[in-house]
């Protein structure tokens, strides 16, 4: 939408004299641009070479990725099985919602509709803030496994959640870094937890002392604040279902199956045995030798039949993930994927069996936090940005003739939003 040539209101405008000029215009006309037009096509061009070298930055580390995936492919395949593509996809979807809303509201800037443009404003920051909230989780719970760039790599299969002790005594962990790691969610959720509290104690002071623009401030942006929670508890739901075998559910699924389920077997067999059909004895017996071979081959040793046990339950997404991944590691490791090297044409002459090792794996995590946490970083800068189009809304700043910082910050916000969009299969989806 094109901005007037010429100014017309004279209700906002304003004789300037602090910059020494005797020409009226609206106070949000800078003086030194002659239309609105023209303003709005400056910053049009700016944001336009802004972005470009935001392209170019991420440019060098697909290119990064491009270059380590090519020469280890092998890596890349079993590392990213650690990725819970449901948190995944959950972001990816709360960002294209964001999109929506904050294309939404550069048309309400455009038709000075001013409280639907605040509520749009608002909702696309919750949405920024529930997509850090998700990653919290996603974040805290690769620390606390090790799952780190070379240097700090310590994954285990056979101990994927270690103590804090255990960091420091068998790990070299200094006691404060081993804290950090295994209480890595407390730490990233402190800061927004102080900025929920600020937040309400601001909306309390302002309707106490009658403030009401501070008061309408403070509205939005607590429910912006409380939606990280909200967005944590979204990504403790997912990744829930990888840490009950650590639990209670699974003391209770291996007693089932060491004892009920086994009792029940037993006495199948026995039937079976005393009416002489014998292909139902064989199939126990092909299931018991299963069960125990896949005993012998998992890390996680005896937990393994109730983590299996407990996979097979749809609901359970994230211990079927788990038991996909360990799956996937040990028959890496054994070399039954690539038993070959030779044959590989990845352009490299070898490659070594095990991918779990800090200089592999770790390359791996080091590409993802690098890629994953410059998002992040300008997510943080884009809901700097909103917050501060949150309040200029609130302050009906936007009007049909100018509107271009909203616009300017959708196309920023675009951006980010595309770039995510090809680190979600680059990194979680293609296998």
């Amino acid at each position: 939408m094109a901005t007037i040539d010429s100014v017309s209101s004279s209700t906002d405008a304003h004789a300037d004299d602090s910059h020494g000029h005797d020409h009226d215009h609206p106070s949000w006309l800078a003086h030194h641009f002659e239309t609105p037009e023209q303003q709005f096509d400056s910053g049009k061009l700016g944001i336009w070479l802004f972005l470009v070298t935001e392209i170019l930055f991420f440019s060098g580390m697909f290119c990064a990725y491009a270059i380590f995936r090519m020469l280890r492919p092998d890596v890349f395949v079993g590392c990213s099985e650690f990725l819970n593509t449901k948190l995944g996809a959950i972001n990816t979807g709360v960002l294209l919602f964001s999109s929506l809303t904050m294309a939404w509201a550069v048309r309400c800037s455009q038709t000075e509709e001013h409280k639907k443009l605040v509520a749009l404003i608002a909702t696309t920051l919750s949405c920024a803030m529930v997509f850090l909230g998700v990653k919290s989780i996603e974040y805290s719970h690769k620390w606390g496994m090790g799952l780190l760039p070379p240097g700090s790599y310590f994954y285990s299969a056979a101990n994927e959640h270690p103590t804090a002790n255990q960091l420091v005594e068998q790990h070299g962990f200094s006691e404060s870094m081993a804290y950090f790691l295994t209480h890595s969610l407390y730490f990233l959720c402190a800061p927004f937890a102080v900025i929920a509290a600020g937040v309400f104690v601001w909306l309390v002071i302002s309707k106490l002392t009658g403030k009401d623009f501070q008061y309408a401030c403070a509205k939005p942006l607590l429910v912006v604040a409380l939606s990280f929670f909200g967005g944590v508890g979204l990504g403790t739901l997912l990744e829930s279902g990888g840490e009950h075998h650590d639990g209670e559910h699974v003391a209770a699924a291996g007693d089932h199956a060491d004892g009920a389920h086994g009792e029940e077997h037993a006495e199948h067999a026995g039937e079976d045995h005393d009416e002489t059909d014998h292909s139902h004895v064989v199939a126990a017996g092909d299931h018991s030798a299963e069960s125990e071979s896949a005993m012998v081959e998992t890390p996680l040793g005896d937990d393994y039949a109730a983590v299996k046990l407990l996979a097979e339950n749809e609901t359970n997404t994230g211990l079927k993930d788990l038991v996909v991944a360990e799956q996937t590691q040990q028959s890496i490791a054994e070399g039954k994927v690539l038993t070959d090297p030779s044959a590989s044409d990845a352009g490299i002459s070898t490659i070594e069996g095990d991918v779990n090792t800090p200089r592999q794996a770790g390359v791996f995590f080091g590409i993802y936090y690098c890629m994953t946490g410059v998002h992040a970083i300008h997510i943080l800068a884009g809901i700097g940005v909103l917050v501060w189009l949150l309040v200029r809304a609130i302050r009906q700043d936007f009007n049909r003739q100018y509107f271009g910082p909203v616009d300017y910050v959708g196309l920023y916000w675009h951006l980010v939003d595309l770039i995510w969009i090809y680190l979600f299969p680059l990194l979680y989806l293609i296998r």
